[in-house]
């Protein structure tokens, strides 16, 4: 029997989507669960595992048709012994066997990566970067995250951190970042670093500003909200973006001066900004860049 259907899964800390997809990498079939993070979360191997298996019951799929599943996942990725570790946002503190939990439990089989590094890969086969041997993959989400193909392979280092573009240090000696290290790139272009930046810039500005009446009165204030307020003239909003964009723009440029690749490409929830945020951090780096 002809093997011509791919599974994938891409786990994420709310939810777990999942995809069958032809041997080209075209989604025939889309789903998605819950992620049930507690109890240290062990319930998330054997929730994928009943997902997948009630799917291929569902759809009468033939598993001798199916290659094998793959999956992006948070956290420190031994592929070679097929575990994932440091995966705070999933509950995963320990060494999680995750392979051989799946392959056992779906008799399929499986392999995984780092989901930037998953992201990278995706993008540069059947997305912005137009299957092109260089592609640069930056995600700005709630952590800044990279994925770097070159010559058509995955730059993944010594440990299997390479790509890390969120622990690029451009501001030295500033925020404190998760890593330990200060003045990382996340801490500045993330979700949460943008928010961060709004409080400082608003605890210095006098002039008027509904961000900066936002964050003076308590109200719940996200990357989104500075977005767009900036987008409606706020000029705080504005400045917090500009400072954002100038911290992204050149780590990119940095980046791009050591890579030389076809296409940079931005990712994750913050590029939702779109060209607003994109034609900031152009001008800025004087480089070319496309969204996911």
């Amino acid at each position: 029997m002809v093997k011509d259907k791919l599974i994938g899964v891409d786990l994420g800390g709310t939810t777990i989507k999942f995809a069958i997809l032809t041997a080209e990498g075209d989604i025939q079939e889309k789903w998605a669960i819950r992620t049930n993070i507690l109890d240290d979360g062990s319930h998330i191997v054997p929730d994928i595992i009943n997902s997948i298996n009630r799917r291929i019951e569902l759809l009468k799929l033939d598993r001798e048709r199916i290659i094998g599943i793959g999956m992006g996942t948070p956290g420190t990725v031994d592929r070679k012994n097929g575990t994932v570790q440091a995966a705070f946002n999933l509950n995963w503190r320990g060494v999680q066997h995750v392979r051989d939990e799946i392959q056992k439990g779906t008799n399929l089989p499986f392999t995984m990566d780092n989901d930037a590094n998953s992201a990278a890969i995706g993008e540069q086969w059947k997305g912005a970067g137009e299957n092109n041997p260089n592609v640069t993959f930056v995600t700005l989400g709630t952590g800044v995250g990279g994925g770097i193909i070159a010559n058509g392979q995955l730059i993944r280092g010594v440990y299997g951190a390479g790509g890390e573009f969120g622990h690029v240090v451009v501001e030295p000696g500033g925020y404190l970042c998760t890593c330990g290290n200060r003045g990382c790139l996340e801490q500045y272009c993330s979700a949460t670093g943008v928010v961060h930046l709004a409080h400082d810039f608003a605890d210095e500005y006098e002039g008027p500003s509904r961000l900066k009446s936002m964050l003076d009165n308590g109200e719940d204030v996200t990357s989104k909200t500075v977005f767009d307020l900036a987008k409606e003239g706020d000029f705080l909003a504005n400045e917090v973006v500009n400072k954002m964009a100038y911290y992204l723009g050149y780590a990119i440029a940095s980046l791009s001066n050591i890579l030389n690749p076809a296409y940079v490409v931005i990712g994750g929830g913050v590029s939702a900004a779109g060209d607003f945020l994109l034609s900031k951090v152009r001008e800025i780096g004087k480089i070319g860049l496309l969204t996911s």
